[in-house]
């Protein structure tokens, strides 16, 4: 018997909403931080728009306290597959004084993003944001349509929500309100890595069991560096670990792991009963704060 070609209905799912957002919206941007999942998503625009390139910008709201090897995978992938790549920097909004820069023991640029990143859509006009979020990762998350309308501030209300019946998604918004889209709402962290090691998907190498310096606080463990806020007694080690889910340093967590492939990183999602959200820091300053934070233009 032949092989038969069986098709992934994730897959065809997040393709068809791409390229909604390609027909219904004017100025639709990809939301990128070098993670799996926004990796995960421009692979999938390859797919929808091929053999055409993928006709949207990719904006990355840098904090400047990204670990160096995201910026690096970020840079090379925007020059391999001839991207456009838009960066804006959270600290160019600290020096104009629109945001403060945070001290102390969890102090983090993370939440700061949100007015970088909405000053973005108001300079570009972007209608559209694609986002890389996904139901399975946090409850707040698990309210969000897959068209998420904003209001002119940016503001999303959990409570004026529109019916998406039968895949149909509209996409009409009113003047000065834009959408955030979530193509892979519907997938899981094991679909997303099942997919990369299917398409054999090149992703930093911070996804992968490796050797780094880090210290233990509040059970978690923190990557050791100058952006990190660390107290005197908290003593630096290297311990063999790898990142689950990738953003700032100063609120991404490592786990402690030997999975140094996508085979193992497969096996140890599978067998895992912590969220990866588990990992991200700045999740565990209150019971709301992901809710919180997508209340005032998070993405």
């Amino acid at each position: 018997m032949s092989n038969i070609l069986i098709p992934n209905p994730k897959e065809a799912e997040s393709i068809h909403i791409i390229r909604e957002v390609a027909a219904q919206f004017e100025r639709p941007v990809l939301l990128f931080s070098g993670g799996k999942d926004s990796i995960t998503l421009v692979r999938l625009a390859q797919k929808a728009f091929y053999p055409a390139r993928i006709p949207f910008p990719l904006l990355h709201v840098d904090t400047d306290h990204n670990f160096p090897e995201t910026i690096v995978f970020r840079d090379q992938l925007v020059e391999e597959l001839g991207l456009e790549l838009i960066v804006r920097k959270v600290q160019d909004s600290i020096d104009q004084g629109k945001v403060r820069e945070e001290k102390g023991k969890y102090s983090s640029r993370n939440t700061l993003q949100t007015t970088t990143l909405l000053d973005a859509i108001e300079e570009f006009k972007f209608d559209a944001c694609i986002g890389g979020a996904r139901r399975d990762e946090e409850k707040a998350r698990a309210k969000e349509r897959i068209f998420s309308v904003r209001d002119d501030f940016g503001q999303w209300d959990e409570k004026n929500q529109r019916p998406e019946l039968f895949d149909m998604l509209n996409g009409r918004i009113h003047q000065g309100q834009n959408v955030r889209v979530f193509p892979i709402s519907n997938w899981t962290e094991l679909d997303v890595w099942e997919y990369i090691k299917t398409e054999n998907i090149r992703i930093p190498s911070l996804y992968f069991a490796h050797k780094r310096e880090v210290f233990f606080r509040d059970g978690m463990i923190w990557t050791a560096n100058e952006h990190v806020y660390r107290e005197p007694h908290e003593e630096v080690l290297e311990e063999t670990v790898r990142f689950r889910t990738v953003g700032d340093m100063t609120c991404t967590a490592a786990v402690l792991s030997t999975a140094d492939t996508l085979d193992s990183v497969v096996e140890e999602i599978k067998s895992s009963t912590i969220s990866e959200r588990g990992a991200r820091i700045d999740d565990k300053r209150s019971e709301a704060a992901m809710e919180n934070r997508k209340k005032v233009g998070y993405f």
